[in-house]
């Protein structure tokens, strides 16, 4: 720790300076994360890497454009009868979108998210899953040494 000079109202006094310091005076804090800004990024990525426009979406959805840019843009809360809408017409299933979504505000919230198979899911499945995958590897196998 280092002391650093600090004059308050004509007063010099003397400070520590250091990182365990500054690390106790500034308690990490938190992204505010708002759930409408996280669903209109989404909704603006999957758009704009299908290289479409926010006309031809909201045509397809039925939807304003006008509402449909301030939904990308964070400024108004969707409906889920619209999030399905405009999902249905960028072809993605809401479910997947929901789960982008979720994803980016586990992120944002510092919560790890397992890469594995719960065990439950991979008791009552697991054999099936197996099964499945080999073959697929399998057909990719022979496909590639063709």
């Amino acid at each position: 720790m280092v002391k650093q000079p600090v004059s308050v109202n004509g007063v010099v006094r003397w400070r520590d300076v250091g990182l365990a310091d500054d690390a106790q005076r500034k308690p990490k804090e938190r992204k505010l994360v708002v759930l409408r800004h996280e669903i209109g990024d989404v909704l603006r990525d999957v758009r704009q890497r299908q290289g479409r426009t926010l006309r031809e979406v909201s045509h397809s959805a039925r939807v304003s454009l006008g509402y449909l840019s301030e939904v990308e843009r964070g400024q108004k809360e969707a409906s889920s009868e619209l999030l399905s809408s405009i999902c249905s017409a960028l072809e993605v299933p809401l479910s997947s979108m929901l789960r982008e979504v979720s994803d980016r505000l586990a992120e944002a919230e510092g919560v790890s998210i397992p890469d594995t198979i719960p065990q439950e899911f991979s008791r009552e499945f697991g054999d099936d899953l197996t099964d499945d995958l080999n073959d697929d590897f399998r057909r990719g196998l022979a496909a590639t040494n063709r």
